[in-house]
């Protein structure tokens, strides 16, 4: 485990490489340094992943050097593994690793193609920053850093102007959640002296009395900072615009790791959460509401990456929900297996618009099921996973874990909208793959060819049906045990779920198989055409937030455009230019002026001289 540092070096090498060539090597050579330093960051995590259980799953801490010391303010540059940050790891190395090696593929003949594998190397390094870092100021860094390489990413394309302001909004909606997460970073020094985050839950109790409300301040800027990051309410709206990158860089950051930064952010201070049960409470009804709108949203949309994307919404909703009813191991649990299955489904719709050429409107596929086979099977199981398909997939276990949970504690109303969620879950998943795959065809795919597109697409395949389920992340001793359900009302929440999930697949069939002429109807009624467009819309959030925030703003800034300030900083100027054109006035050449302005100044002093 001393070899940790290397998880981060390694990718960091790579992004210095490449940008630094400037774009002057070949494809294969990009491709080999982009994949090569992510796999190299992978056997290091295995390394040390074996390592950590030969040594009974103990701690490890790895010093490398001061980073501050003014005064009493000393921050290190210090890494951390314990269950938690290996599982973490794992998921951005190893997933992140099978997503350069699609990526190696499907950025081919794109202009930017090493310029794309610097930014993703970096956006890696970053990730394992915040992952390993054992104080919150450390961990920030990496924030930044991911936020950085998100902003870049998104906007990849940059040509296009939409694509450019997708990446601003997603960079200005996310900074507000970073400016939360810096209060929190002040509000926890000022009062505890510290930083690293195993002394803060060691002296977090004793120091907020009960009548300190410092704390909820401090854990509710927490929360601020992993809504922003994770794309919860209100801070949502940026995740859907974010499609506008390649797809590669929504499965790796906005699908299996960035966006859930935030959950694992909660769940490293769970120690500060836990002594303000009202806030850890909100962050399980954020998380309930959110999986429930996303919901609703997905199910109108018709860009096939949109819908993944209020997927991706409604499922780290779920983990939200898991961590407010103190269901920890079922929320980190849920973060591992749907980096599986939702990097399959965001890897298998790139296939499809390169197979379509560049076509993302679902209801201009159909039956694509013939022409590309493996990416059809590839979105059944994905599919099927999301929906939490009883038994046979990652998703029901994890998915049924967090309900379990929810009951446990006594959270009815949390476990009722998360059996809603699923049930919406399973309804809008299956209506993109009846819609996409089934019936006529109406546009020739071309199935992608090679190794590297294949082998990432068949190992999370693997991963996302039961077998995936068998890795359990080993959070013993880290974060605190889940209460659990008695077996008989385990097994009843089982059936229940599974049944609700089958239900929604049943009745996407029945409505999108065949001549859809229910939906048809339902679609074209006066209160069809209300929710669809509410829905589409996201609910009417970006129009809320553009005339509550953005028009404002605007005002405010044509009203300053000519800055009145620095219009005030000009008065000396024009005064010292007036007195300037008065002196030169006095000063023309005539004696007549000359000895009439001395007379006047006689006079003047005379009078003045006769009053005093």
């Amino acid at each position: 485990m001393n070899l940790l540092y290397l998880t981060i070096l390694f990718p960091l090498i790579g992004f210095l490489l490449l940008a630094f060539s400037r774009g002057r090597w070949s494809e294969n050579t990009s491709a080999t340094i982009g994949m090569g330093s992510v796999g190299l960051s992978a056997l290091v995590t295995l390394y040390a992943g074996v390592d950590f259980f030969n040594q009974g799953q103990q701690v490890f801490n790895q010093p490398l050097w001061t980073w501050m010391n003014v005064g009493d303010f000393n921050i290190g540059v210090n890494l951390t593994l314990d269950g938690l940050s290996l599982t973490m790891l794992s998921v951005v190395t190893g997933v992140g690793f099978f997503i350069h090696m699609f990526a190696s593929w499907y950025m081919r003949k794109e202009e930017g193609y090493s310029r794309f594998f610097a930014y993703t190397n970096l956006f890696i390094a970053s990730m394992v920053v915040l992952v390993l870092a054992d104080n919150l100021m450390l961990m920030y860094l990496g924030w930044e850093g991911v936020g950085l390489c998100s902003y870049l990413l998104i906007g990849f394309y940059y040509s296009n102007p939409d694509n450019g302001a997708a990446a601003m909004k997603a960079f200005i909606i996310t900074r507000v959640g970073d400016v939360f997460l810096a209060f929190a970073l002040f509000i926890l020094y000022n009062e505890l002296g510290t930083l690293n985050f195993r002394e803060m839950v060691e002296l977090a109790p004793a120091h907020f009395a009960a009548d300190n409300h410092m704390l909820q301040w401090a854990t509710l800027m927490l929360l601020g900072g992993a809504v922003g990051k994770s794309a919860q309410l209100p801070l949502q709206t940026w995740l859907a615009d974010a499609m506008a990158g390649p797809t590669p860089v929504s499965a790796l950051i906005h699908a299996a790791t960035m966006v859930t930064a935030g959950v694992y952010l909660i769940a490293r201070t769970h120690g500060l959460f836990l002594l303000t049960p009202e806030v850890l409470h909100l962050v399980g009804i954020i998380g309930a509401i959110t999986l429930v709108l996303a919901g609703f949203a997905a199910l109108v949309q018709t860009d096939i990456k949109r819908v993944l994307a209020y997927s991706t919404m409604s499922q780290i909703g779920y983990m939200f929900l898991a961590l407010g009813v103190q269901a920890w191991d079922a929320a980190i649990f849920h973060l591992m297996t749907h980096a599986f299955f939702k990097a399959l489904l965001f890897l298998s719709s790139g296939s499809v618009i390169l197979a379509c050429h560049h076509e993302q409107n679902i209801f201009k596929m159909g039956g694509l099921r013939k022409s590309i086979p493996l990416v059809y099977v590839c979105f059944l199981v994905g599919g099927a996973a999301l929906s939490a398909l009883p038994l046979i997939t990652a998703g029901f276990f994890s998915k049924d874990e967090i309900l379990a949970g929810a009951l446990a504690n006594g959270h009815l109303n949390l476990m009722v909208a998360g059996l809603v969620g699923a049930f919406m879950t399973s309804l809008y998943t299956f209506r993109m793959i009846f819609i996409a795959f089934h019936g006529e065809e109406k546009i020739h795919a071309h199935a992608g060819k090679g190794i590297t597109h294949h082998l990432p697409l068949i190992v999370l395949l693997i991963l996302s049906t039961f077998i995936g389920a068998m890795i359990v992340p080993p959070l013993q001793g880290v974060l605190p045990e889940t209460t659990e359900l008695a077996h008989g009302s385990v097994l009843t929440l089982e059936i229940t779920s599974g049944v609700v999930a089958i239900v929604g697949i049943l009745l996407a069939a029945a409505l999108w198989l065949g001549k859809r002429t229910l939906v048809t109807n339902i679609a074209n009624s006066a209160i069809g055409r209300f929710f669809s467009t509410w829905w589409f819309a996201a609910w009417g959030f970006d129009w809320l937030y553009d005339k509550v925030f953005v028009k404002p703003y605007l005002g405010i800034a044509w009203l300053l455009q000519r800055d009145p300030l620095n219009g005030l900083m000009n008065i000396p100027a024009i005064l010292s230019r007036f007195a300037n054109k008065g002196l030169v006035v006095s000063e023309n050449g005539y004696l007549r002026w000359y000895i009439a302005s001395m007379s006047v100044g006689a006079v003047v002093v005379l009078a003045l001289m006769l009053v005093i």
